[in-house]
């Protein structure tokens, strides 16, 4: 390793400690991302010849001007994806769509409530997406427990449970949708393998946490403004609570069918969930523009717009492009390539110890860095739905749950709830751990013993 290349190492894992104290030092997260961000750029600008073959003379600017456009294109998709999932759900709640799951949920006791969260996180991010599943839990646990010690732990948990629903399928996570396209799983593979070693790393620590929970739930004082001030009908409710959820369901139908990256899907319900706001809310102005002119402006989108959480947004934008560039100088592969020849046959160590990995790093270079280095073998553990394929799917999912800042779902639950990394990595990596754990022994079972 070149003295350049442990610098940007040293560089990374000092931001990366920066934003593990950030409890202590008060200094917000996504500053010391975009920090992180810059610096190792601009390490790896010293000398991109010794990174990138084409990065000489004259050509050296435009060369890597398009390396940093091509990651910061594929981290783009990451936030435009984020950013119009968070304005629909958010405008699905602001007009009480998510009334009746709320009630659905709704329970007195602690534990009861726990246990639904789970089940229902569990199953909506194998149908949706977890980072979707976890906006979306979130905003729902606001209008249902009104004690943040508790809110923290059944937050704790949309994390966990989102990460391990996602990994089962091959439209619940960026990564097995990765594997799904490259053709290295199935569909029916993924699911009918991974599914149960992914319930089980989903209900040890669901458990564990529920031992924390005692006694019954303060009644939380209903914030959902009444109907008459907005004007909408009841119809109308519903209409934009079906073309929001309906429209999030749609997202990964949308992809199939047309092969563009999920933000597109995304984009594309936000504009229809726009449009037809902006008609109801002018045809409303219309009728009572004599009495209420204002009525419905604080639940349009361009309002919607302006409440999205920034910090999130940039940390995200920090941390992807600083772990970029860990990618373009060949970290990631280098570290995957010690492992295989460290753990030389065993394929289980070696997921597992790339799931933990994912779990400090971005999973998504970690996971392309796998593709391109083992070959698909037409049989054994490399064939498709082989052994290692559907354990990396497993462990690169599930292994996000370790550290509050290694899945998508965490980031954001991390912004909407303002957990710090401390407090999860006290309170919850242990308990996701034994979880992980767990899922794979029950996944070396099925292929060993049954």
């Amino acid at each position: 390793m070149s003295t350049l290349t442990l610098c940007i190492v040293v560089l990374f894992c000092f931001g990366y400690f920066c934003i593990a104290i950030e409890s202590v030092t008060k200094i917000n997260k996504a500053a010391i991302a975009l920090l992180m961000f810059v610096g190792c750029w601009t390490l790896f600008m010293i000398d991109p010849a010794s990174y990138v073959a084409a990065a000489v003379g004259d050509m050296k600017a435009s060369v890597v001007g398009l390396v940093i456009e091509h990651h910061l294109g594929s981290t783009a998709t990451t936030l435009f994806f984020l950013m119009g999932a968070m304005t629909i759900v958010e405008l699905v709640d602001q007009n009480g769509g998510f009334n009746f799951v709320r009630d659905t949920l709704k329970t007195k006791s602690k534990r009861a409530l726990l246990w639904r969260i789970a089940f229902m996180t569990f199953i909506l991010s194998a149908i949706l997406d977890n980072l979707t599943t976890s906006i979306v839990m979130i905003m729902i646990l606001r209008k249902l427990v009104s004690e943040r010690s508790d809110r923290l732990i059944y937050a704790a948990l949309v994390v966990i449970a989102a990460n391990s629903g996602g990994a089962f399928s091959p439209i619940g996570d960026v990564t097995t949708i990765m594997l799904w396209n490259k053709g290295v799983i199935t569909a029916a593979g993924v699911i009918t393998e991974i599914l149960i070693p992914s319930l089980v790393s989903m209900v040890i620590p669901a458990y564990v946490l529920s031992l924390s929970l005692k006694g019954d739930l303060v009644p939380v004082q209903d914030t959902v403004v009444l109907e008459e001030s907005d004007g909408l009908s009841a119809s109308q409710r519903k209409a934009i609570f079906f073309l929001g959820v309906g429209g999030l369901i749609f997202v990964p139908i949308f992809k199939t069918i047309t092969h563009l990256p999920p933000f597109v899907g995304i984009l594309l319900v936000l504009g229809v969930l726009w449009t037809t706001t902006e008609i109801f809310y002018t045809r409303i102005h219309q009728e009572h523009e004599d009495t209420a002119d204002n009525r419905g402006t604080q639940k349009r989108v361009s309002k919607m717009l302006s409440r999205i959480d920034m910090d999130t947004i940039l940390f995200f934008l920090g941390i992807l492009m600083a772990v970029a560039c860990l990618e373009t100088i060949g970290v990631l592969t280098m570290l995957g390539k010690g492992l295989d020849v460290t753990f030389e046959g065993n394929h289980y160590l070696v997921t597992g110890i790339i799931g933990v990995l994912s779990s400090i790093v971005d999973n998504v270079p970690l996971v392309a860095g796998c593709m391109g280095m083992y070959p698909v073998q037409p049989t054994g553990d490399m064939a498709v739905d082989g052994i290692f394929w559907q354990l990396l799917a497993y462990c690169a999912g599930v292994g996000g749950s370790m550290l509050i800042i290694g899945s998508a779902a965490g980031v954001v639950v991390m912004g909407l709830e303002k957990i710090t990394f401390g407090w999860y990595m006290k309170r919850i990596t242990l308990i996701a751990f034994l979880g992980y754990l767990a899922g794979i022994v029950c996944y070396w079972a099925e292929k060993s013993v049954f």
